[in-house]
């Protein structure tokens, strides 16, 4: 089964939706399963994992609906307020849905940039181990030292990294502290990452492949193909991409690798991860 481990649904509106901007003008529009359906039929892909776009219990149930009704959704990475004191019960009620996958906080938004440290957001990430559940880590690059003192506080927790953690992408400068950070990072054997988000964080002009190639080739050595997921981040990525554009870029990278290894990082790691539980 191949499966892209990373994408977005909603219905556009300035409100659930500000933080787009000018650069968002794209994509501020409805955006369904069925704009997807036939983008995975083009590439060969059996479906998806959608994740959350609002920080809104309303998310979580809007997603559920969509996968009770769209079998192209394997998995839901929905949203409950961690910090908060009853969380627990929230998660314990949402992990009785077959289609949840785990959760998701935007962790880059937060004016503080030790967010991921506080007790109370830590505490409710306990949580997750009790019924086997994911969480998707969303930062940027800024934010790798603190991850890696959060993700020691979580051995027991399948912790995944969207975006490879939003390097600052240059066509002047390789970002070397990324590199370094990501590495230490993915000695943790319980973090994943995923493949996705690149192309929306080169800062000085068109991306390419060989922009890209270096970014990847860390990520590849520190994580392994065992480690991998592909993910579109659709529709985000049409700010810079196309679908397929993408698809065949993550091929050409991992066309060097074994078949059994393109195939884990194109499906067989998502399912291992995300759906071994359901």
């Amino acid at each position: 089964m191949k499966i892209d481990s990373h994408q977005h649904f909603w219905q556009y509106n300035e409100v659930d939706y500000v933080w787009m901007g000018e650069v968002h003008n794209a994509i501020k529009k409805n955006f369904l399963p069925n704009d997807l359906q036939p983008l995975l039929k083009e590439n060969n892909l059996d479906g998806s994992i959608a994740v959350q776009a609002r920080q809104t219990i309303a998310e979580t149930i809007f997603l559920l609906g969509l996968a009770s009704n769209n079998s192209i959704i394997k998995g839901v990475v929905g949203w409950v307020p961690l910090c908060e004191t009853d969380v627990e019960g929230m998660i314990e009620r949402y992990a009785a849905e077959k289609n949840i996958v785990g959760f998701r906080h935007v962790i880059h938004d937060e004016p503080d940039d030790l967010f991921i440290l506080r007790k109370d957001f830590n505490n409710g990430i306990k949580c997750l181990k009790n019924h086997s559940l994911c969480y998707d880590i969303l930062i940027f690059e800024k934010h790798l030292p603190q991850t890696i003192k959060f993700v020691d506080q979580h051995p027991e927790i399948n912790m995944v990294i969207d975006h490879i953690a939003k390097p600052r992408i240059s066509h002047s400068k390789f970002d070397h502290t990324w590199a370094e950070n990501i590495k230490q990072l993915a000695a943790r054997e319980n973090v994943t990452c995923k493949l996705s988000g690149m192309v929306t964080e080169v800062i000085d002009g068109k991306w390419d492949t060989s922009l890209l190639q270096p970014y990847f080739d860390i990520v590849l050595e520190a994580f392994g193909p065992d480690r991998l997921m592909f993910g579109s981040d659709w529709p985000v990525c049409l700010i810079q991409s196309n679908y397929t554009k993408w698809v065949d870029t993550i091929k050409s990278f991992i066309t060097p690798l074994s078949l059994f290894e393109q195939s884990a990082i194109m499906g067989g790691n998502v399912k291992r991860i995300y759906l071994s539980n359901k």
